[in-house]
């Protein structure tokens, strides 16, 4: 099997789940595993605009949309994830991928580069949602910040918590800056299952994670250049954008700035994608 893939959906089984997944274009793999509770669709905007030189794969992680789970009260832990991402590769693809992770996506990504040496070549990893990269006390209060998220859901419902998570993360809700002629993303009852599934499992799977920063320094020896990378209008206040920089100190590696904000790949998919190019440029022979 080669790095060049035609078929435009298909389903992978996995431990306890069975996956979704969607392929566009045709070129090296590039895996697309998006923010909280994005699904295959989330980046509907940016893949046309990659596919010309790569196989984009989006998927939908277990438990959101068309993902199946064979116990649907289950959580899962973000080495589940990994090991789920590393079976998706391998039914696509038997070469190393490349990977842009975004906020969830890119800690599972990071996970997957540990835990499967040699599935992801170059990993994006653009403002992971990683208290584990900070110093104890910044960790504390940030892991505090994701709890309240938590508790505020459980207690007063999506509609109060949407405005905290923009908060904590340095999202602008207005989306004034955005690029024209997105296309929608309507609070449809799939999405708004899929931020349940996101607030209640997969920030537990966040604040549960015990991955060693030390680790992340062998990545490169390993096969995996990790490129950490953040959005230009992030306020440099976040935890998501002190989670990149942190990435940096800990791989060696430079801290790239994107389009936008934290989900630069949604609001500015033009500029993105530009960009993305570039940084992938180097990785792809």
């Amino acid at each position: 099997m080669s790095s060049t893939m035609y078929a435009t959906h298909g389903k992978v089984s996995v431990a306890g789940a069975e996956l979704h997944y969607q392929v566009q274009g045709t070129g090296p793999v590039l895996l697309v595993s998006q923010s909280g509770e994005g699904d295959a669709d989330r980046t509907v905007d940016l893949v046309p605009l990659l596919a010309d030189a790569y196989a984009v794969v989006t998927y939908d992680r277990r438990g959101l949309s068309r993902s199946r789970l064979d116990e649907p009260g289950r959580g899962a832990t973000l080495a589940e994830h990994a090991d789920d991402v590393a079976h998706l590769l391998a039914a696509v693809t038997d070469e190393p991928a490349l990977m842009l992770g975004c906020s969830f996506g890119a800690v599972v990504g990071l996970h997957t580069a540990l835990r499967h040496p040699g599935r992801i070549r170059t990993l994006i990893a653009h403002e992971p949602v990683a208290p584990f990269l900070l110093q104890a006390e910044e960790r504390r209060r940030h892991e505090r910040e994701l709890t309240g998220i938590q508790d505020l859901y459980r207690r007063e419902g999506l509609r109060a918590a949407l405005p905290e998570i923009a908060r904590v993360l340095g999202i602008d809700p207005s989306g004034k800056d955005a690029e024209p002629g997105l296309t929608p993303q309507p609070f449809d009852d799939r999405r708004v299952a899929n931020f349940d599934r996101f607030i209640r499992h997969d920030v537990s799977a966040l604040l549960d994670d015990t991955l060693e920063p030390a680790r992340l320094a062998g990545l490169a020896a390993a096969g995996t250049v990790v490129v950490p990378a953040a959005g230009l209008t992030t306020p440099p206040t976040v935890f998501d954008l002190r989670c990149a920089e942190a990435l940096a100190e800990s791989t060696g590696n430079a801290l790239r700035r994107l389009p936008g904000g934290h989900n630069g790949n949604t609001s500015h998919p033009r500029a993105y994608a530009a960009r993305l190019r570039g940084i992938l440029a180097g990785s792809v022979g």
